[in-house]
């Protein structure tokens, strides 16, 4: 074993002890936990899946992709029905999420993620015990929000992605808002119309009463691939908690940017390699 394993081997036992001895586990996932799940956005996942939306519309990734001016409702449903099948409701729970529930699963925990795959739903975290603050792929809403109800879409997306051609669907299956007859759109946060109704609403309280109930208990904050995208909903709180609460200890695992701020250099264990190969070492001590 060289010296870099070795390190990481170190670093992975400290994380067991934490983790053994911790009163409470707040989850925080980003975009790089999904990534090192399997759910990549770009590369040959991308190619294998969009050939035909790449050669028309020169796309180069999934993230961006979720920007692109489609001129018709007809185009954009074309490349939303399958991006949201392929990331929502084709995957199963993967294996990175499960393991990582079944590490924490006896304990008291509650995750706040930025993620809208619903892969931890999936992998058998409670749903009362998660807050997904960016929405969900697999909902629909008004794209004005007009009204706070959402809307299940799997049926839908799977009639769209079926009868597409040419990078369209059919227009008798362009969404319709129920209420103002609208434009519908994904129940993901990009603009001011993003809906959060009275689950998302819920769950922000629960969210906050966990906060509540873990100060002055012995708390890992399990940071997991939150870079600087949307720092202030989970990595600027989590490094504030861990400054304010004496008893709290933040384990952040980030490829680009792993690094404590100074003020928490003692109370941060960091991880710059891939989250996936963090816990396969984990299942080796």
């Amino acid at each position: 074993m060289n010296n870099l394993q070795n390190l990481l081997q170190e670093r992975v036992e400290t994380l067991r002890a934490l983790l053994e001895n911790a009163e409470c586990v707040l989850i925080g996932g980003g975009s790089g936990l999904s990534s090192a799940a399997g759910l990549t956005y770009s590369g040959q996942r991308f190619t294998e899946n969009f050939g035909d939306f790449i050669k028309k519309y020169d796309l180069t990734d999934m993230y961006s992709a979720g920007f692109y001016p489609f001129r018709t409702q007809e185009e954009k449903w074309a490349y939303w029905s399958r991006h949201i099948l392929l990331n929502r409701w084709l995957p199963s729970a993967l294996p990175l999420y499960q393991r990582l529930f079944e590490l924490i699963k006896d304990k008291d925990y509650f995750v706040i993620t930025t993620n809208v795959d619903a892969q931890f739903d999936k992998a058998g975290f409670a749903k009362e015990r998660i807050f997904a603050v960016q929405g969900d792929y697999g909902k629909l809403q008004c794209a004005k929000g007009c009204h706070d109800r959402l809307y299940d879409n799997e049926s839908l997306m799977r009639r769209m992605a079926a009868e597409q051609k040419d990078c369209r669907i059919p227009s008798s299956l362009v969404p319709k808002c129920p209420v103002c007859g609208g434009e519908m759109e994904v129940n993901i946060r990009k603009d001011v119309y993003f809906v959060q109704d009275k689950a998302w609403y819920a769950a922000e309280e629960r969210y906050a009463d966990f906060c509540g109930k873990a100060r002055g208990k012995r708390t890992v904050l399990l940071e997991l691939g939150v870079g600087y995208n949307t720092p202030t909903l989970i990595r600027f709180p989590f490094e504030r908690m861990t400054y304010e609460n004496k008893d709290a200890f933040l384990v952040r695992m980030n490829v680009q940017y792993p690094e404590a701020i100074p003020e928490n250099a003692n109370k941060t264990l960091s991880f710059g390699e891939d989250i996936a190969e963090i816990f396969g070492q984990y299942g080796k001590i």
